[in-house]
This record gives structure tokens, sequence and C-alpha cells, in this order.
């Protein structure tokens, strides 16, 4: 599945649960909520959690877990893109111009 067909069956899916009538504003906290819990995934592998009413997990349930919390974040881009009639692949495309127009000089240097 590429990112357009991913988008377009999330916004079927969240339409069909009547989540989809959000604006993006309410999306962007809906954002924010799923990177904060990006942020526990990550710190969980980084540098652990020491919280006595926690199990300690062991390393596939944790990179399960940050798998589960990028694709959480991703789902929210998305959805925020499709609300603005941006679509995917001009996400991506936006980022690797960005990039190359801020650091031309430097990729000039190593070809």
């Amino acid at each position: 599945m590429n990112l357009k067909d991913h988008q377009k069956w999330l916004i079927d899916f969240y339409q069909q649960r009547h989540w989809y009538q959000y604006s993006p504003f309410i999306r962007l906290n809906f954002l924010t909520e799923e990177t904060g819990e990006l942020s526990r995934a990550i710190r969980a592998i980084e540098i652990g959690r020491d919280h006595p009413g926690e199990k300690q997990a062991g390393t596939s349930a944790l990179r399960a877990n940050l798998t589960e919390e990028l694709a959480d974040v991703l789902d929210q881009v998305l959805i925020i893109s499709a609300k603005f009639g941006i679509d995917p692949e001009t996400l991506l495309a936006q980022s690797e111009h960005k990039l190359q127009a801020r650091f031309k000089d430097e990729l000039k240097h190593r070809s």
C-alpha cells in the first residue's frame, strides 16, 4: 500500500466512525497527543521508564509500541493534509525540495 491509498482508506475509515468531521484545529490536538505517545515510546527505548507501576517491557514490545506510535502520528498528518487538500506525495516532494534547496552547497560537495 502506498501513502495515497492509505490516506484514502484512512479517510473512509474515519468517516465511517464519524471522526473525519473534526476540524484541522482539533486534529492538531490529536496529533499533539500522538506525538506525546511517540515521545514516551522513544523514551522507553532510549533511557527506560523507572516507574513502579509499570512492568518492564522487552525489546520486541518496545519496538512494536514505537512502530504503532509512529503510525498514529503519520495517520494524523495524513488526515490533516487531506483536510487541506494536500496530496501526500506533495508532502514527500516538499520535504526533499526544501532540504535540497537549504543544503544545496553541501550536497554539491558530496557528489
